[in-house]
């Protein structure tokens, strides 16, 4: 799938492409490096951020299950957006982020909506995601492009806000 506009593309992506490891790299040093600044006044130690890196390799968001969704701009990779199926109608949304310097540009809402078409292709009728309280950037996105809060959906141990949004209508 390829959904183009002037200077923004988004593609599937394999979840162990260098492209896709130098982007988890990025998303996990942004978020973590901002929760550690928050509630303990430092960032990510660097033996800790490689064991984390390391440890999600991203394998869920790969077929049939799942997929990566890479956004590039100027036809540079800016971004990603992952989803995977939970159950046979969820999707749960992964990994949405972006460059600093490719934010506020269109780009993240472009990433999302093509991530839920990507659900809707692999069958999902709603999809669900976690994020926390400092993302508030975030949260603002998701509640701007229909999400809506709802109960937690796991016992992630960084989550404190959850989302649902209906992709089908019957």
């Amino acid at each position: 799938m390829t959904r183009m506009t002037t200077t923004w593309s988004v593609e599937d992506e394999p979840h162990d492409s260098p492209v896709a490891a130098a982007l988890w790299r990025a998303y996990y040093t942004e978020v973590s490096d901002r929760w550690y600044l928050l509630h303990e006044g430092r960032v990510t130690d660097p033996d800790e951020l490689e064991r984390e890196v390391a440890a999600d390799t991203g394998a869920y968001l790969s077929p049939p299950d799942g997929v990566l969704l890479v956004a590039r701009y100027g036809g540079e990779p800016v971004g990603t957006a992952g989803v995977r199926l939970t159950d046979a109608a969820t999707a749960e949304l992964k990994r949405v982020f972006l460059l600093a310097e490719a934010r506020g540009k269109g780009g993240a809402a472009l990433l999302v909506k093509a991530a839920e078409d990507a659900a809707r292709a692999l069958g999902a009728e709603r999809i669900v995601l976690d994020t926390r309280g400092d993302l508030v950037e975030a949260r603002a996105l998701y509640a701007r492009l229909g999400y809506e809060e709802s109960p937690p959906h796991n016992d992630h141990e960084y989550a404190d806000h959850w989302f649902t949004k209906r992709l089908t209508w019957t």
